[in-house]
């Protein structure tokens, strides 16, 4: 049997269906999951866990995955978590709404460590998740 882990993801997910996915995905990998369904309420866990890592949803309801992002980036607490941003749109129209984001924006918002198409395969997001967490 393997030691826990001191890993911990933070998944912020508007639909219950992916929260429980993931959340299961990663514990049973060994990695502690926290799970929140807005950007508000995973900003506000973000700040009080300091994950190793956020799994963040572009789309939602509300501040959306987006505005969260922006936040972690701009918080010197937060910005250096790296951040799995997913949805069910394609890479180059997710790049191009960042892009849209930055043409708007006094200052440009950094790409995301990795993006993922909805739904994510679960050993490529497991395996993304180490590489960029590492052991």
């Amino acid at each position: 049997m393997s030691e826990p882990s001191s890993k911990r993801v933070l998944i912020v997910d508007d639909e219950m269906d992916m929260r429980i996915f993931m959340k299961t995905l990663f514990e049973t990998s060994g990695w502690q999951a926290v799970v929140t369904r807005d950007g508000t309420q995973g900003l506000a866990e973000a700040r009080r866990e300091t994950p190793d890592l956020i799994v963040l949803d572009v789309m939602m309801p509300g501040e959306g995955g987006a505005r969260m992002y922006l936040a972690l980036k701009e918080d010197p607490d937060l910005a250096d978590i790296p951040v799995i941003m997913h949805s069910a749109v394609k890479p180059d129209a997710f790049h191009h709404y960042l892009k849209m984001l930055n043409a708007r924006s006094g200052s440009p918002i950094p790409s995301p460590d990795a993006y993922m198409e909805k739904p994510p395969e679960p050993d490529a997001l497991l395996a993304l998740a180490n590489r960029l967490v590492g052991p």
